[in-house]
């Protein structure tokens, strides 16, 4: 126990950049100052099926593409602060049913958003139910698939989403989302 403690505290501070003594924090990411709302970084996939430009309807698609890296999931851990050695410590996570390191759940599932903030207007999560079906290793290239499958009025819509990784599901879920106009 107090071996994995010393291991996540290890892991946290690469996390948040704190050098220490023979730690190695190479593969630390400086995370991005500023994305702008209509910029996408080169590794960014995003796809868009609105095929009627004036409004969302049923069957319209947005998904969203991006290799897991190591940085990602440092930066989630000091983000979130959930610093669990199975996402952090390599030889923790090889005594472990996963037999490696996986990614956080919520980060994979972050992809999800991503692909919705790519709908034309202002995405409004109401509501997101995630089932995780398979772990996502560091590297792995996720896609998220949403798609609205329900007009609910109200300029709000019931998709389905998912994140798959080479055609298998890693998380299926359903989302409930408000989609307002950009403001001027």
């Amino acid at each position: 126990m107090f071996n994995s403690v010393v291991a996540a505290n290890r892991a946290a501070f690469a996390a948040f950049g704190v050098q220490q003594d023979g730690a190695d924090t190479e593969d630390v990411v400086e995370p991005v100052d500023r994305i702008e709302p209509d910029e996408d970084l080169p590794e960014w996939h995003v796809s868009l099926s609105e095929d009627h430009p004036d409004y969302l309807g049923v069957g319209d698609r947005a998904e969203f593409t991006k290799t897991i890296s190591e940085g990602d999931v440092r930066q989630f851990a000091a983000a979130s602060g959930d610093t669990n050695p199975l996402h952090l410590d390599d030889e923790f996570a090889e005594n472990t049913r996963f037999r490696g390191r996986i990614a956080h759940g919520t980060l994979v599932g972050s992809l999800i958003s991503a692909a919705l903030a790519r709908l034309p207007g202002l995405t409004i999560y109401l509501s997101q139910d995630l089932e995780f079906h398979n772990p996502v290793r560091i590297g792995d290239r996720l896609t998220a698939e949403c798609e609205i499958v329900e007009d609910l009025g109200d300029d709000q819509y019931r998709l389905t989403t998912r994140v798959v990784d080479e055609g298998e599901v890693a998380i299926d879920g359903e989302a409930v989302v408000l989609i307002d106009d950009l403001p001027n």
